[in-house]
């Protein structure tokens, strides 16, 4: 009788020992989880409920460009961005003719046929970018090369385009 309860006595102190263990396991866990580097996300959103469209991981540098038929010219614009930590970088446009909204009093270099305009400072820096893609502009947004219609994935709905940091944990949920 003395040993079972003993024995009984001992299962509970190493019951709870190993709980403990499992516990503090846990909380270290966690902790280190949360000291690891937040991952970039770029973000494309519709602007009026903030419906996630596309979500697609970025780093520092890649290249996000927006390429488009320009409405009066019927002509290519591609616009090219690079991360810089949460903000795009405007630093490359390239175009086939000029027209309205696009840099006539800058110097471009032509290019097989393309005016390229890519100066040695930024163009502009962006937390988001607004965009309203249409049917007849065929915007389409290009994230590291990899094409996405984004006329498709808005239903050509007003967009917001932005960076976000998520932790791991993010990630996972």
């Amino acid at each position: 009788m003395v040993t079972k309860r003993f024995t009984a006595l001992r299962q509970g102190v190493s019951g709870r020992w190993w709980l403990l263990a499992v516990l503090v396991a846990a909380v270290l866990g966690a902790g280190l989880v949360g000291t690891l580097p937040a991952e970039r996300v770029l973000i494309v959103e519709d602007i009026d409920t903030g419906e996630q469209y596309l979500s697609e991981p970025v780093d520092n540098e890649s290249i996000v460009a927006l390429e488009y038929t320009h409405s009066v010219e019927k002509s290519r614009v591609y616009d090219r961005y690079h991360v810089e930590g949460t903000t795009l970088v405007n630093t490359r446009m390239e175009f086939e003719s000029y027209g309205w909204g696009l840099p006539a009093r800058v110097n471009v270099t032509n290019v097989n046929g393309t005016l390229v305009y890519a100066p040695e400072e930024p163009i502009t820096k962006l937390e988001e970018l607004l965009v309203s893609p249409g049917r007849v502009a065929d915007h389409t947004l290009i994230i590291d090369g990899t094409r996405h219609d984004l006329v498709a994935v808005s239903d050509t709905r007003d967009v917001r385009l932005h960076i976000e940091r998520r932790s791991l944990i993010e990630h996972i949920l």
